[in-house]
């Protein structure tokens, strides 16, 4: 089972929301759809080469266009991957600023790079569905299987707008929660860490004592 389908504290307070609610029906949605692709091009990519391998070694000949597929699978991974990490918040974090700055402030500072996130992610959504357009006009295919490219090439506008819709969804939860959201489904708690060299690094007692939580419905 995936963590997103874990019920968590957070769940009680989608539920009283009904706007909230909505929101977590459609994220829902989105990470059945990312998981479905990437878990299906990841099995049908390692299907694939073992039984290319397999067959070169009994029967001297393995499947024809096996790398130009697995090449094919490894765009759609890629960048419907884009959209998985930030839902679960594994993209990278540059936070050296964000993390000498309150409370107050960091949740300010999230939700303009949400937004800035999620309007570059459109962009980039839009220029590459431009691109796909014109893979579409000129015919180009594969050399091998001759698959339109055009096909293979809509993972790039999908992910890139499966990523802006999630910066989207962690702006709005931001705005509509209390706390700090690095994700619509990922809270963020800071612990109170001792500061000093001479005492023994112990752990904090209670709720903060975990630095970074990652809690997920």
């Amino acid at each position: 089972m995936d963590d997103s389908d874990k019920p968590d504290e957070n769940t009680g307070q989608l539920k009283q929301n009904t706007f909230l609610a909505v929101l977590d029906s459609i994220d829902r949605g989105l990470g059945w759809i990312e998981r479905t692709l990437i878990a299906s091009s990841v099995l049908l990519m390692a299907f694939l080469m073992s039984a290319h391998v397999v067959g070169n070694l009994l029967f001297n000949r393995g499947i024809p266009g096996t790398y130009e597929i697995t090449e094919m699978l490894i765009v759609i991974i890629t960048f419907v991957g884009v959209g998985y990490a930030a839902r679960h918040a594994r993209h990278i974090r540059m936070s050296a600023f964000y993390d000498i700055l309150n409370q107050r402030w960091r949740k300010v500072l999230l939700i303009i790079i949400s937004v800035g996130t999620a309007t570059l992610m459109f962009y980039f959504a839009y220029k590459s569905a431009q691109y796909d357009l014109a893979l579409y006009a000129r015919g180009r295919t594969s050399s091998a299987l001759h698959i339109p490219m055009w096909v293979v090439n809509l993972a790039l506008p999908a992910g890139f707008t499966l990523a802006g819709v999630q910066y989207v969804l962690t702006t709005i939860r931001n705005l509509a929660s209390p706390g700090i959201y690095r994700s619509f489904r990922e809270k963020e708690k800071y612990a109170d860490l001792p500061l000093d060299n001479s005492g023994e690094h112990r752990c904090p007692k209670g709720p903060s004592a975990h630095n970074a939580t990652h809690i997920t419905d």
